[in-house]
């Protein structure tokens, strides 16, 4: 893991969301843009404030994911429960396994009329159904 920024220069703003007087929030949103993502669109089922929603996501990386949302209603800060469901054919497995989590909105935006949600996975669990 690389030192993040604002620990090497503090006079930077902090990202989008995040309060500078937060240093592990820093470093857990620096991580997750500096992880390796992938483009994998995989069916996901998210629940927040707003209700639940189902919708795929974009990319992934191992601190979180990437997701189009119909509710933009997702401001950066705010919790977010989603399942990722992960095909048996894809693992090689027997059974689909579901990939519960929980975490925070880290990152939205709007791209073409569409609403996009950057969440930090917080916690996991597998799920084998």
């Amino acid at each position: 893991m690389g030192t993040s920024p604002w620990k090497e220069n503090p006079s930077l703003p902090a990202p989008e969301g995040i309060a500078d007087d937060a240093p592990r929030k820093r470093d857990r949103y620096s991580e997750m843009q500096s992880a390796v993502r992938f483009p994998i669109k995989l069916p996901i089922s998210v629940r927040s404030k707003s209700g639940e929603s189902r919708t795929e996501t974009q990319n992934i990386s191992a601190n979180g994911v990437l997701f189009q949302v119909v509710d933009a209603e997702m401001p950066v800060g705010s919790a977010v429960d989603f399942t990722i469901s992960l095909p048996a054919e894809v693992l090689g497995a027997e059974v689909d396994v579901r990939l519960d989590c929980k975490g925070r909105v880290v990152r939205n935006f709007e791209e073409a009329g569409r609403h996009g949600v950057g969440v930090v996975i917080d916690e996991y669990r597998f799920d084998r159904r």
